[in-house]
């Protein structure tokens, strides 16, 4: 994402994508890190120039999500949930991270896939696909193109498709027992209109989680 932001400031055009092989610095959100073993997983990063409101972003994030799902589910066979608002699980363990932010005018989107990587420490909770180098480059292009049409989605017909398929998608969006943070307990709600998820607390009371850092309740 650092190279990414550099060829961002310079004007790189829409769709220009920066892979690695290893990152030694990965990075998650809130400043988290991510395993990048070498030629164990996909690292790379979409540089997009959307004719989006700035209000779009967090609705970006699950457009990702949803291309990586679907593709992954396409190349592998394997059906995967989507925990709000970056996480794609495999059997209920994380098996992709994403990270939008917006820089210099432009939408970085950092998707990492663990493949292959079977040394990923226990108390991660985190999954790999098993894939050869063919259906590696095949999720990688199917990603891209996956990516391409649901940005395109999202910006002809606004944030509610999105907001809809991403519902219909994740088991964490509706009636899911969560603990955000570690401190705030309840029941997940459904989404709000600008992608924030609705959390009805034991209270009764409902409020929005604005981050992640959401896990099911034990």
């Amino acid at each position: 994402m650092t190279e990414a932001s550099r060829l961002a400031t310079e004007g790189c055009p829409s769709g220009t994508v920066v892979g690695a092989d290893e990152q030694t610095a990965g990075q998650g959100r809130l400043g988290r890190s991510w395993i990048s073993s070498r030629n164990s997983g996909l690292y790379f990063t979409i540089i997009l120039r959307l004719e989006l409101p700035i209000d779009c972003l967090p609705v970006v994030t699950l457009a990702i999500g949803l291309a990586v799902a679907e593709s992954i589910t396409a190349v592998a066979g394997t059906v995967c949930d989507l925990r709000w608002p970056n996480d794609v699980l495999i059997d209920g363990r994380k098996t992709a991270g994403i990270l939008v932010q917006l820089e210099h005018g432009a939408i970085l989107a950092g998707i990492g896939i663990n493949i292959n990587q079977h040394a990923l420490p226990g108390d991660l909770n985190a999954t790999t696909l098993s894939l050869d180098e063919t259906q590696r480059q095949q999720l990688l292009h199917a990603i891209l193109a996956a990516v391409d049409r649901y940005t395109e989605l999202l910006a002809k017909d606004g944030k509610k498709p999105i907001l809809d398929l991403f519902a219909h998608a994740s088991s964490y969006v509706s009636g899911k027992r969560v603990i955000v943070e570690g401190e705030r307990h309840g029941t997940t709600a459904g989404l709000d209109e600008a992608g924030f998820l609705i959390l009805q607390g034991d209270d009764g009371k409902r409020s929005l989680v604005m981050a992640g850092g959401v896990r099911p309740e034990a």
